[in-house]
């Protein structure tokens, strides 16, 4: 969780790679695009203009001289959309939202794009002990606590610190008590979109009490754009030697098991829906697919590095995870149910986006052989994760 040296002179030179274009916070096409026959749908900043718990929410639009841009919200910290050329040169969405505040309120799905905290991932019957005290949580995920309970970080207005073209930096004061916590924890962070279609989310915290913290982003992928299909036919690769299997509550058993030979070795680039086949494997019936947690090769902690690589089958745009995380939950978008509308009006469809979330182990506070996500008065959380986006070489 401390960013050491090594790490900080790698975020410093995605900050001064990133470009600044003129401050544009309009939906309108992105400087240098190329025209297309089909034009994918924008977000509209004034459907992002809103009131909400007395706090005002926006849209704010990151740029890039190649025509690349990032649309985030302020309400949850929502990644909105992100688009990249396809291997033809036309833009693609990559990141599927909705299109508006009020869309995002109403959502059967209630992460999409968010920022989630306190503590990402589930938490065993929404209880856990620090220093000899029980505290419980709200349980809003069959008999465990998801995303940090009833109203996780995805449903407050974030303050902005600071933005410019090419970067948006994000407040939150998540106070003593709330959802259970323990402890005020002060949260900053910090979305950088390069010259070179790189998005690094810098995550930094402190508190003023001993608390459990694990934050992460919950960005829905679709590397063919929206409404292209099932991201079945997506090539996936993890490095991740084990995974932590779990039981039929999605709660991890505390064993750390080898990849090798089952449907979750994805150390070679693998086609996702390869070996997806639940009725064959207990795991993957638990998770109705993939929605499970890969323990990350070389994490070392404080130092970046690769966490994934995803391909579009038909896009050919080629998306790289690397994070300061020891593990990845790789979620196969099992349980979308075409109840919501995305920007193109396309709905959420079985298995039509994935997620790939950086973090610490689900159910971590419960579990002694995981890493540790504590944190103390004094310590600063400070980890950070970076999507590289290209094309196939």
């Amino acid at each position: 969780m401390i960013m050491n040296k090594k790490n900080i002179i790698f975020f410093a030179a995605i900050l001064l790679a990133a470009c600044n274009n003129g401050n544009d916070n309009e939906a309108e096409k992105e400087p240098g695009e190329k025209e297309t026959a089909v034009q994918i749908a924008r977000p509209d900043p004034k459907n992002f203009e809103t009131l909400t718990d007395g706090d005002s929410t926006h849209l704010y639009m990151l740029h890039n001289a190649g025509g690349g841009s990032v649309a985030i919200t302020n309400y949850g910290g929502r990644i909105v959309a992100l688009t990249v050329p396809d291997k033809n040169g036309v833009s693609t969405d990559v990141v599927v939202g909705l299109s508006s505040v009020a869309a995002y309120q109403a959502s059967t799905e209630p992460y999409f794009g968010a920022l989630i905290g306190r503590v990402g991932n589930r938490i065993a019957k929404g209880k856990f002990t620090l220093d000899g005290k029980e505290y419980s949580l709200f349980i809003n995920n069959g008999p465990n606590t998801l995303h940090g309970g009833k109203k996780g970080y995805q449903d407050v207005v974030w303050k902005v610190a600071g933005a410019t073209d090419s970067t948006l930096s994000l407040h939150y004061l998540s106070k003593d008590g709330e959802e259970g916590f323990p402890g005020n924890l002060n949260i900053t962070v910090t979305y950088t979109w390069t010259s070179d279609n790189h998005l690094a989310i810098d995550y930094q915290a402190t508190a003023d009490k001993k608390t459990v913290v694990n934050l992460t982003n919950h960005a829905f992928f679709n590397l063919n754009g929206e409404g292209s299909g099932t991201v079945n036919d997506h090539v996936l690769q993890i490095f991740a030697d084990q995974y932590t299997p779990v039981d039929s509550t999605l709660i991890p058993t505390g064993k750390l098991e080898p990849v090798a030979g089952t449907p979750f070795d994805f150390r070679q680039p693998t086609v996702i829906g390869e070996r997806l086949d639940t009725s064959k494997n207990q795991q993957l019936k638990y998770g109705n697919g993939y929605d499970h947690n890969f323990v990350l090769t070389d994490s070392d902690p404080g130092q970046l590095h690769p966490a994934a690589v995803a391909e579009g089958d038909q896009s050919g745009i080629v998306m790289k995870v690397f994070t300061t995380e020891p593990g990845l939950q790789f979620y196969g978008g099992n349980f979308m149910q075409s109840k919501n509308a995305f920007l193109n009006g396309t709905k959420d469809d079985f298995r039509t986006a994935f997620c790939l979330e950086t973090q610490h182990f689900p159910d971590s506070p419960n579990q002694e052989n995981f890493p540790s996500i504590v944190l103390s008065p004094g310590q600063v959380y400070h980890t950070t994760t970076v999507y590289q986006f290209g094309l196939k070489n």
